[in-house]
């Protein structure tokens, strides 16, 4: 990128207005596939390009998406216009090489008390609405309290911070931008369909990936309340009513949750594609006391687990072995990925096996689970209530669930951008 050679883009409309923004706080408020990250990273290099002295803040919600998509996604773009550069993993900054180009701090907003010691001449959030309301606005705060340098050849810095997010109900992205806006706060909403150069199906696809409730969210980029009435608002215990019990000999699959003196589990039993809750457990007192229970109960049947992720590193027994791995040392078969998927996703996933067709419960012989799914409610910020004693069996449930039927996000055949 020089004089002789700019970065020329081709924009969507509300990629163009909110690049034309003088708003200090800048929000791009987008559905999946509007182009919400390539907006913010091209945007971060032309912050970048007005000093050589430029500290350019680039925050992501977790360490694991600095390193895996934060990080790649900017030295991308540098690699594209011929900036030379180094990324520095251990101080995660991308120092530049480049006349007149600043460089880039990458954080994460998970611990947000460690947003300090640094200053930056303007930041770019991403994700924001995926951090619980008090964790958000408590970054946001500490993000636009660093950004006030003013890089060298710059007589009058625009201190600015803007803010990408895919809207997650009335969160902290809609009271801050939305509901009651001081000045020089302004969003732009951009719909999934103002992107042209998406595949053809890429909607539709989004339509048939996700629970109704969430289209309006994910797809027009909108403010909705995702946290009305019941948390698995697409069971009907009618409606996925299932008359299925366990025969002799067949697979069973095990859905867990580890809780000291209340271990909760759902079996399951597959006829063709579907998943069919016919038992539970709950009430247990530690993982050993479970293995017991399930070795009598299910004896002649092969069981696979599928286990609380952090059980890997704790024990409900306060033994040396982890959970996982007492399971593991009892000659279960485990299915657990390295951490939980988030529980909106978990939720998310849940809810469209219930709506389409592929997730059904025995209420006979499941009557606390299908009570679960029936009652458990959000609390008041937004997350599903654990007070009320109903998240475990629904917790157990949403595991195996999650494993094998993961909402995701439809890929795009073709760059969303031809920039």
């Amino acid at each position: 990128m020089n004089a002789q050679n700019p970065i020329r883009l081709t924009l969507t409309e509300p990629q163009e207005r909110f690049l034309m923004s003088d708003a200090k706080y800048p929000a791009f408020v987008a559905g999946f596939g509007a182009g919400k990250s390539e907006i913010m990273a091209y945007a971060a290099l032309g912050d970048a390009a007005h000093s050589a002295t430029a500290l350019i803040g680039l925050y992501a919600p977790t360490y694991d998406l600095v390193r895996l998509i934060t990080g790649p996604r900017i030295c991308a773009k540098l690699q594209e216009q011929g900036i030379p550069h180094r990324w520095n993993k251990s101080e995660n900054i991308v120092y530049t090489s480049w006349p007149r180009f600043g460089d880039f701090l990458m954080r994460t907003m998970d611990n947000p008390e460690r947003i300090v010691g640094y200053e930056t001449y303007r930041a770019h959030v991403d994700e924001l609405d995926t951090l619980k309301v008090a964790n958000a606005r408590k970054a946001w705060n500490q993000i636009i309290a660093r950004n006030r340098q003013r890089p060298e050849g710059i007589k009058r810095p625009f201190n600015r911070v803007s803010a990408y997010t895919t809207p997650e109900g009335f969160r902290f992205v809609y009271e801050r931008w939305a509901k009651s806006p001081t000045p020089g706060y302004e969003y732009f909403q951009a719909p999934t369909y103002s992107n042209p150069f998406l595949p053809l199906e890429y909607v539709d696809n989004l339509r048939n990936s996700y629970p109704p409730e969430l289209i309006d969210a994910y797809i027009e980029g909108r403010f909705v309340n995702l946290t009305s009435g019941t948390v698995y608002n697409s069971y009907g215990r009618e409606v996925n009513r299932s008359r299925e019990t366990i025969q002799p000999n067949e697979p069973i699959k095990l859905g867990m949750d580890f809780n000291v003196g209340n271990m909760a589990a759902c079996a399951f039993v597959l006829r063709g594609k579907d998943w069919h809750c016919v038992d539970e457990l709950k009430g247990g007192a530690d993982t050993p006391s479970m293995i017991q229970t399930i070795r009598a109960r299910y004896e002649g049947h092969h069981v696979t687990i599928y286990p609380d992720a952090s059980g890997a590193s704790a024990s409900s027994k306060g033994a040396s072995l982890s959970d996982i791995g007492l399971l593991r040392a009892a000659g279960y078969s485990i299915r657990a990925r390295g951490s939980n998927p988030r529980v909106k996703d978990r939720i998310n996933a849940v809810n469209l096996g219930f709506h389409g067709g592929k997730l059904w419960v025995n209420p006979d012989t499941c009557p606390e689970t299908s009570r679960c799914l029936e009652q458990q409610a959000y609390d008041k910020n937004g997350e599903p209530d654990k007070t009320s004693g109903l998240d475990h069996q629904n917790d157990a449930f949403g595991y195996p669930i999650a494993y094998e039927m993961p909402v995701i996000r439809p890929t795009m055949t073709a760059a969303p951008l031809p920039f």
